[in-house]
């Protein structure tokens, strides 16, 4: 089971010095190390009973793509790693407190909030330029950092929903519902769409308006119904709750909460330059509206908004998705050394003959059909963390970069529909198997390899052990 933390402990050579924060997905220790003088801080998901499995895929998702980034509006990557089954994840500690206190505050000065929000679209601006969309912008995630020097800036945190485009989307690959923070998540996130520079935009605006006003536009939504209602009821005007702000900031806040990304800002920057720059703006209708809109708007828009779906906001594919992906289902359980040598090397071939490509390694955690499962097991350790480990240690040989594989534990009563379904939903090209002997109970109730072979839509090659025959492409 994951150690207990205490301050002087050592994960990874680093040691921890006292505990900064416990939330829902994750606590922060601030620790130190002999190689680096930067204040560090340590990151260690929730792994313990009754945990989402998508905090740990956020976890990968945050471990994978903060080493891609720079500058300095985001914390700087130092290491990651795994102690036994807790993982962990080291970046620079940023001084600094988060715009969540300043909706205790709220309303704040109409000019203050503006400046805030140009600090954070200068940001999210730094970011889009390296491919990433950060996908849950809120008052919590923006940090606001004074360097010595003098100044302001705005840093951005907690990338576990982020997606790059030029890397793996695991949230995407895994799960079929809309990821991010309920009163802030973009209409087009609400329908699946994760591509859209845009929708941090829409979160911003979200962010400004309660700084404005000291309300959410949107409340707190618990459900999809209510996350739905943004496609097509607005908020009230910003004006009609604070008559101090000024008709330039209302015409900024509208703009960013308009449905369509095409009616939003083009960009981040031009965000930015808008609320450092209010005599530029240019005012619209916006400005000047004093109510929502009447049942009859309202009832047209909502009747719009059941023709909705992703596509109508879905940007073309990046190119690195549309790279060929290849799926290798692995028996993490099984001990056939022969069959997972002969599984290795069919993988590393096919890899290497497909220029591009991507790797998905995937195991199937089996769970009951009735009742509930604990995810710990008899000595209490995480059993879909115990998986992840397992799964890493397996592909540690095929020496693939990072940004070429990927991991997943899926977790199903029945593996081979857990398989097919992946490679479905994840337009998988080519799946790569073990297939063990035949025995009697297999032979009459059909193995796990036959019924992929029979049921998914992409190439299969079958792999057995070399004393029981070669490949067996389907």
């Amino acid at each position: 089971m994951p150690p207990k933390l205490a301050p002087g402990m050592l994960l990874g050579g680093f040691r921890l010095l006292e505990p900064l924060h416990e939330g829902g997905m994750a606590t922060l220790w601030r620790v130190e190390h002999p190689d680096h003088r930067l204040p560090l801080l340590m990151k260690l998901p929730r792994i313990g009973y009754g945990e989402k499995v998508s905090q740990l895929v956020g976890f990968e998702v945050e471990r994978s793509l903060l080493p891609t980034l720079s500058g300095p509006h985001v914390p700087r990557f130092i290491a990651a790693g795994d102690d036994g089954d807790q993982p962990w994840l080291v970046m620079e500690h940023v001084a600094g407190q988060t715009l969540r206190p300043l909706l205790d505050q709220a309303p704040l000065d109409p000019e203050r909030g503006a400046a805030l929000g140009a600090l954070a679209a200068l940001a999210l601006d730094a970011l889009h330029r390296q491919h990433v969309v950060h996908l849950d912008i809120k008052p919590s995630n923006l940090l606001l950092h004074r360097p010595t020097e003098g100044g302001e800036r705005m840093v951005l945190i907690d990338f576990g929903l982020s997606r790059h485009a030029q890397l793996p989307d695991l949230l995407a690959e895994q799960f079929r519902v809309p990821m991010g923070t309920a009163p802030y998540i973009a209409p087009e996130q609400v329908l699946g769409v994760r591509s859209d520079p845009r929708s941090a935009l829409f979160a911003l605006g979200v962010t400004l308006y309660p700084l404005a006003t000291g309300v959410r536009p949107f409340g707190s939504p618990g459900s999809q119904r209510g996350l739905k209602r943004r496609l097509y009821q607005d908020p009230p005007p910003p004006r009609a709750l604070n008559p101090e702000i000024p008709r330039w900031l209302q015409e900024i806040i509208l703009r960013c909460l308009e449905v369509d990304p095409d009616e939003r800002h083009p960009s981040a920057a031009q965000l930015a330059f808008e609320l450092q720059h209010p005599e530029q703006v240019v005012l619209t209708a916006r400005a000047d509206r004093a109510q929502r809109s009447g049942r009859l708007d309202t009832l047209r828009r909502w009747w719009k908004s059941l023709g909705m779906d992703a596509s109508r906001f879905r940007e073309p594919a990046p190119a690195a998705v549309r790279a060929p992906l290849i799926m290798v289902a692995v028996d993490v359980k099984q001990r056939d050394a022969a069959l997972d040598a002969a599984l290795r090397e069919a993988v590393q071939r096919i890899v290497a003959s497909a220029p591009g490509a991507r790797l998905a390694c995937v195991t199937v955690l089996r769970t009951q059909r009735i009742g509930m499962d604990s995810n710990l097991d008899a000595a209490g350790r995480n059993r879909h963390v115990k998986r992840l480990v397992a799964l890493r240690d397996w592909a540690r040989a095929l020496d693939l970069p990072d940004h070429r594989i990927t991991y997943h534990v899926l977790e199903s009563a029945d593996v081979a529909e857990a398989l097919i379904d992946y490679a479905r939903g994840n337009a998988i090209d080519h799946l790569v198997m073990g297939a063990r002997g035949i025995t009697g109970v297999r032979r009459l109730l059909g193995s796990v390899s036959a019924k992929v072979v029979a049921e998914a839509d992409c190439t299969i090659t079958v792999v057995r052990s070399r004393s029981a025959g070669g490949d067996a492409p389907a």
